[in-house]
């Protein structure tokens, strides 16, 4: 269970347009993932998504058939987690709460195991029932050749009539002896194969289906108790009452191996259905068991292997070459080259030097080395992936609505059609109208399948997160991904985005006549931005240690967003930054302000000094651009994509990197709040906009994009505002990300299209309604192979994103 807190943003502006950002904390909601038991189709869904949006006090709520959970965000002041359970109970589905201290890995590995033993189940269902079958399917055969042809041979079901005239001879040669039995007898061997498999594999149809109708309520398995059933009771009339059937001039037809072979195709769809599940979530599966079983640890002063959830933070863990790293942590001593590629996408291993971070799970390729744990468990870097993902998996989309709403009211509309049918061929039939009604009835309640239409997204959503996962993408849910799929606009910040953040000071200018020395200035400037964590003033900082300087500690620090810093250091008053910051301050630039443009011109960003109020001089750093971008560039606007950069710095410094890099747009000299005011213009233009960034001047404008995109080196703030991480610091993602939406977006069009034309196709052919033009009824056994094939189709349609070529 995860508590949050929001923050409001509030912008206010002074008479000098100067941005001052005020935070205030607003009610608490928090958030539960209730495990959901007993959901089997659309309508399951369909019904437990509206009970819990009813429920006062819950903000909003993801119910998801795929994982069989629904995530729930409610208001700890107006509900309760017990609170939720019992609604979901209410509406006749399992729900219990999951274990407080469970991780996402360890949730994860329960539905893993979860899955694999339903999928078992169902297979050995379905492979026991298919022998079952095949024997009453041979037992029915004398029965059906007895028939009075004239009255069974046009109305018995169209499937076991081909089945009769092929297996016949057959059946004679091998087993002569089947057709000496007395016709009760076989038909009384039926009647108790059929009770077993209903009663053991498909007993869960009808305990499921009597549970909804308790809670007025119908769905997938509503439709099979009915169809199944009704099936079986006129059968069993047909057995223990022939006489009723005798008395209107006609022999008692019997759907006892029709009942079977119905239970059969559902459970081998089922089956097939949930082994396509458990593919969907293989990358999810992949992550959780990168982490390795066991750590090497120092105790005592010896090593000593012990199980990974017993390290403990600050420990000191030993890596050997080959070896997993088995939690996350920084190098103490050693280096090494690290395979992150499971992990960042990347595929080339990281050089590793004392004083950097490893990844649990990643793969040490070369030196030993010895490092100290620091995130475990749930705060591990792989723990926040797994959690996203499964908190994207369990997500919605909002195309998902249309099925929602269908899937709502699909089964009482099918039962009625069904009803229909029975009529219409009762009071049309001329021959055996009883018989053909009951067919045309039973076949349009099995054919008809809720269950496609709850896949279509889910599925689609799942593989397309755990592709993105393999690619170094991490996508926060089905809303994101669809948004990230209409995209026409992609706006990238500059530092650390477009460049490589990592710049260096190149030059130093002294205003002429000025009293301090190039070292001076730089260990005045850098002793202020020591208390900054802006690229720029590392570089300085960098830059001043790199000379071997001292530095001292800044007082009264500010870090005025967009102008740069203030602060005084041994008891001078210092102001580092662009021109805004000196006319704030009523210093004039104007005598260094040719040396600014000309830098900025060659791509460097320029910076003046003022010293107790008086231009000092002029640093410049310049920060080059990633050698990927321009290329990356290139496949966005390939995509169709208009590309903007927006940047505080100079105009000058901005076009030169924008050339560079490829970009014909640029917005510079702009505060975060004319980040957010441009991006506002786009999307009232009628843009869909997508904005990369990765600092915390970024966090307002990839909160007010459609989408936002943050760069995984980046802070923790921009993580948070975005809907999409690029765990590799790297443009492509970007292209990769929006491609990857959009074949998800196409794929989840394609599945919702078959799992409507369908249904919409299907039952008018199960009805009857090709009958008068081509003499075809569709046999129910034919019936349930379709609907089982309904469902299989649109998991595997979504199994196709594990192919695709996006990077």
């Amino acid at each position: 269970m995860q508590t949050t807190t929001p923050l409001i943003l509030i912008e206010q502006r002074n008479s000098e347009h100067t941005a001052q950002i005020e935070t205030y904390a607003v009610t608490a909601h928090e958030k539960v993932t209730i495990p959901v038991k007993g959901m089997t189709c659309a309508a399951c869904q369909a019904r437990v998504q509206r009970a819990l949006q009813a429920k006062p006090g819950v903000l909003d709520a993801s119910v998801n058939l795929m994982l069989k959970n629904a995530a729930i965000t409610y208001d700890p002041a107006m509900t309760s987690p017990m609170g939720l359970v019992e609604t979901i109970r209410g509406t006749g589905y399992g729900a219990e709460l999951a274990a407080q201290d469970q991780t996402a890995l360890d949730e994860q590995e329960a539905q893993d195991r979860a899955q694999e033993e339903e999928y078992r189940e169902l297979r050995r269902k379905a492979l026991l029932s298919g022998g079952i079958g095949l024997l009453a399917m041979t037992l029915s055969m004398p029965l059906m050749g007895a028939s009075d042809a004239d009255v069974h041979g046009p109305v018995a079901d169209p499937f076991m009539r081909w089945a009769m005239e092929s297996l016949t001879p057959a059946i004679h040669a091998v087993a002569p002896w089947l057709y000496t039995f007395a016709p009760w007898v076989l038909s009384y061997a039926l009647l108790a194969l059929t009770l077993l498999v209903m009663g053991w594999a498909g007993g869960h149809f009808y305990v499921r289906a009597w549970s909804a109708f308790r809670h007025h309520s119908a769905n997938m398995n509503t439709l099979i108790a009915v169809g199944t059933g009704a099936a079986f009771f006129y059968s069993v009339l047909a057995t223990v009452a022939p006489e009723f059937f005798l008395s209107r001039g006609m022999l008692p037809d019997l759907y006892y191996e029709a009942v079977i072979m119905i239970i059969v195709l559902i459970l081998t769809g089922n089956a097939l259905e949930a082994r396509a599940k458990r593919q969907t979530s293989v990358a999810l599966r992949r992550l959780v068991e990168l982490q390795p079983k066991m750590a090497r640890v120092v105790r005592a002063g010896a090593e000593v292997d012990i199980p990974v959830s017993e390290v403990e933070s600050e420990e000191i863990v030993i890596v050997r070459p080959g070896e997993r790293i088995p939690v996350d942590g920084a190098i103490i001593s050693g280096t090494s080259a690290v395979d992150e590629s499971m992990v960042t996408g990347e595929s080339l291993p990281v050089e590793k030097q004392p004083g950097d971070r490893v990844i649990g799970g990643t793969i040490n390729r070369s030196g030993a080395f010895r490092y100290r744990a620091t995130t475990l468990g749930a705060d591990s870097v792989l723990g926040h992936i797994v959690k996203l993902m499964r908190e994207a998996q369990g997500s919605r989309a909002p195309i998902q609505k249309l099925a929602d709403r269908v899937s709502g009211i699909f089964v009482p509309i099918v039962l009625s059609l069904a009803i229909a049918t029975f009529v219409v061929w009762f009071v049309t039939a001329e021959t055996a109208p009883a018989v053909r009604a009951f067919g045309a009835m039973v076949a349009v309640l099995i054919i008809a399948c809720p269950c496609a239409m709850g896949l279509a997204v889910p599925t689609a959503i799942m593989v397309a997160t755990g592709r993105g996962a393999e690619l170094g993408i991490l996508l926060k849910g089905g809303e994101a991904l669809q948004r990230a799929g209409e995209v026409t606009t992609v706006v990238l910040d500059k530092t650390g985005t477009v460049t490589e953040g990592q710049p260096t000071v190149t030059e130093v200018i002294l205003v002429s006549g000025t009293k301090w020395s190039e070292r001076d200035l730089v260990r005045l400037v850098a002793s202020l931005e020591a208390s900054s964590e802006h690229p720029l003033a590392e570089a300085i900082v960098r830059h001043a240690r790199g000379l071997s300087l001292t530095l001292s500690t800044a007082e009264a620090f500010q870090s005025l967003t967009g102008r740069g810093a203030v602060g005084v250091v041994e008891g001078i008053a210092l102001a580092v930054g662009n021109a805004l910051l000196m006319a704030d301050n009523a210093v004039d630039s104007a005598p260094l302000t040719q040396a600014a443009e000309r830098l900025a011109a060659e791509g460097k960003t320029p910076m003046y000094i003022a010293i107790q109020g008086q231009l000092a001089g002029l640093i410049a750093v310049a920060d080059p651009i990633k050698p990927t971008s321009r290329a990356a560039v290139q496949r966005l606007r390939d995509l169709g994509l208009k590309v903007v950069m927006l940047t505080g710095d100079h105009r000058g410094t901005a076009e030169a990197i924008a050339r560079e890099a490829g970009i014909e747009r640029v917005v510079a000299g702009v505060l975060p709040d004319g980040k957010v005011a441009e991006i506002t213009r786009l999307q009232r233009a009628g843009e869909i906009v997508a904005m990369v960034g990765d600092g915390i001047n970024d966090a307002p404008a990839l909160a007010q994009a459609d989408v936002g995109i943050a760069i995984g080196t980046g802070t923790d703030i921009a993580i948070e505002a975005s809907d999409v991480t690029l765990m590799r610091n790297d443009l492509h993602g970007v292209a990769s990300a929006i491609l990857l939406a959009r074949r998800t977006m196409r794929t989840m069009k394609q599945n919702l299209f078959w799992a409507f034309i369908y249904n919409v196709v299907g039952i008018p052919i199960a009805a009857g309604i090709l009958y008068p033009a081509f003499g075809m009824l569709l046999s129910p056994i034919l019936a349930s192979a379709a609907m089982a094939f309904s469902s299989v189709s649109v998991v595997a349609n979504s199994l196709r994103l594990r192919r695709a070529r996006v990077a």
